[in-house]
């Protein structure tokens, strides 16, 4: 059987493919919405995040025979967490990762962490809005609603979690923009218009993330961007297409296919 840790949308595609292939599969997720996705493809799944220790015991309790770490390019805990319990189990390990991208655009800042991004905006005036997910709003909270000149706009998945969590930072009901993706470049202009964004923050997902589509209704409106790069964590065996990553598992995990 293989573990699959399932973070990302085209993550979870690859896992449906995974089983398609006639591979045992056991997924995990870290939302009740994604485990209901991948059910309905009749898969295995295990909602919650797991520590390393929590992985090694799920390997060996179900013999897990490959990890596939599918998860977001910025759940670096996650990652280094399945790297360790794969090592510790001596089973293989391989990573799915969105390809990066490049971007040009002179309104771009390029920055290493959230806390950054936070500093970055702070030197700026006006409406700004995150993109960057509920996980490290308070990183941006902290930082820039005590500023006057500045509007925290915060775009998110409309979970009640999220909303509890606004709630609690002290960011305001007309502040929040509560909405599920993917979204037409069209769609993210019309969004900066109806805001008045002067600053949008972003990070480095890949192009499934929708970087691109932001990234470009931002520089057609000539909104100043703040993007943070991805985590830089060394992997093995690392593959952006479905093809490479069959082919691998083929290769290692054939003796477990039935």
């Amino acid at each position: 059987m293989i573990l699959f840790i399932a973070g990302t949308s085209d993550a979870r595609e690859l896992a449906i493919r995974i089983s398609e292939e006639g591979y045992p599969l056991l997924a995990t997720v870290v939302t009740e919405n994604a485990a209901i996705e991948l059910e309905r493809a009749h898969l295995s799944v295990q909602v919650g995040r797991l520590d390393a220790a929590e992985i090694a015991q799920l390997i060996e309790e179900k013999g897990m025979s490959a990890i596939v770490d599918g998860s977001h390019p910025f759940a670096e805990e996650a990652s280094k967490n399945a790297m360790q319990a794969a090592e510790k189990a001596q089973i293989p390990y391989f990573r799915y990762e969105r390809e990066s991208q490049t971007f040009q655009y002179d309104k771009l800042t390029l920055v290493n962490d959230y806390e950054e991004a936070a500093e970055e905006a702070a030197k700026r005036k006006g409406v700004v809005m995150l993109t960057t997910g509920s996980k490290t709003l308070a990183t941006f909270t902290k930082k820039l609603l005590p500023i006057e000149d500045i509007r925290l706009i915060a775009r998110m998945l409309p979970r009640k979690d999220n909303m509890e969590k606004c709630e609690e930072l002290g960011l305001p009901q007309k502040n929040i923009v509560a909405i599920q993706g993917p979204f037409t470049k069209e769609f993210d202009q019309a969004l900066y218009k109806q805001y008045g964004v002067t600053l949008m923050v972003t990070k480095e997902s890949g192009k499934v993330g929708s970087v691109d589509e932001k990234l470009s209704a931002a520089r057609e409106l000539g909104i100043e961007t703040i993007m943070i790069r991805r985590p830089r964590i060394e992997y093995k065996e690392v593959y952006s297409d479905f093809p490479s990553i069959l082919e691998a598992l083929k290769k290692t995990v054939q003796l477990q296919k039935h």
